[in-house]
Formats: structure tokens, sequence, C-alpha cells
């Protein structure tokens, strides 16, 4: 399947070859920011359901900073043939924002890595909420759909039985 109209944040068309049918996900969503994450989450099961996937179990965390973990453990199930990981860091006046979305980021791409198994990365990092919200849905389209876009894309490298 092609889906060659939707817009990436950076505006470019990002051209979608996406066949998930056989394929099953899951899709681990953090609670805080739960107005962006939820919309994340939305948009992730459109493109899913758009493209034809098999199954797609939901897990809820509390915050970005339990992504990691959460996924490390789905992957390690040997059920899913890709994760999607859905958070929303939006940067205060501490350094808290550096050490959350660094160490989703890193705990995310280790997981994945140490598994053998696709987790995409569906974590805005946003200066501001506004940013946020225009990534989960708005005008820079949303990086949940994107996100679970490039799981189906990556799990077709090497599906599982």
């Amino acid at each position: 399947m092609d889906f060659t109209d939707y817009p990436t944040m950076s505006d470019e068309q990002m051209e979608w070859k996406a066949d998930a049918r056989g394929l099953r996900f899951a899709i681990v969503v953090a609670r805080f920011n739960r107005k962006i994450t939820e919309k994340l989450l939305e948009g992730a099961r459109e493109a899913l359901e758009r493209a034809g996937a098999d199954s797609v179990e939901v897990v809820r965390v509390p915050g970005a900073f339990e992504l990691p973990l959460a996924a490390q453990r789905l992957a390690r199930q040997s059920v899913y043939h890709a994760i999607i990981a859905l958070g929303a860091v939006v940067r205060g006046e501490t350094p808290h924002f550096d050490y959350v979305a660094g160490e989703a980021a890193r705990g995310l791409q280790q997981a994945a890595l140490e598994n053998n198994v696709p987790i995409a990365f569906g974590v805005l990092t946003t200066d501001t909420y506004e940013q946020a919200e225009a990534r989960a849905g708005g005008a820079h389209g949303n990086k949940g759909y994107d996100a679970a876009m490039t799981a189906v894309e990556m799990a077709r490298f090497g599906a599982i039985g």
C-alpha cells in the first residue's frame, strides 16, 4: 500500500510503502502529557488500520522515561513484529527535559538493537506545548502516524513466524 500524500513534520512529502497485513504491533504510550499522547495514539492506530495490521496491543506507562523498559519487555515476548513508542517531553525551566528525552531515545534504541525488534520512535521532544500540539494532529501532521508507518516498514525486514 502506498501512502504518498502524508506530510511529515518537515513538510516534506514522505512516501510510505506500508502493508501491515499479517503483522502484529504493540504501542507503548506515556500517560504524561496525556492530551498530546492520546492524539499520537489516534494517529498510530489510524496508520496501522489503513495499512491492514492484524493486531495491535496498547500498553500505557507513566511517562517517556518508562517507555524503554516497557518496550524491551514487549520485545522479549517475541510476539510483535514491531513496537511503537509514543510520548511527549516538553522543555521546562530545568535540565529535566534533557535527561528524560535523551534517556528515552537511548533506551528505546538499545532495546531495539538488543532484542532485534524494530521500535519506532514516536516521542515528541519540543520546546513548547504548542509545538507538541502541532505535531500531534495539528499543522505539522501526526508523529504517531509517522512512527506507526515506520514500524510497518521496519517490520517487513524480518517478520517473525
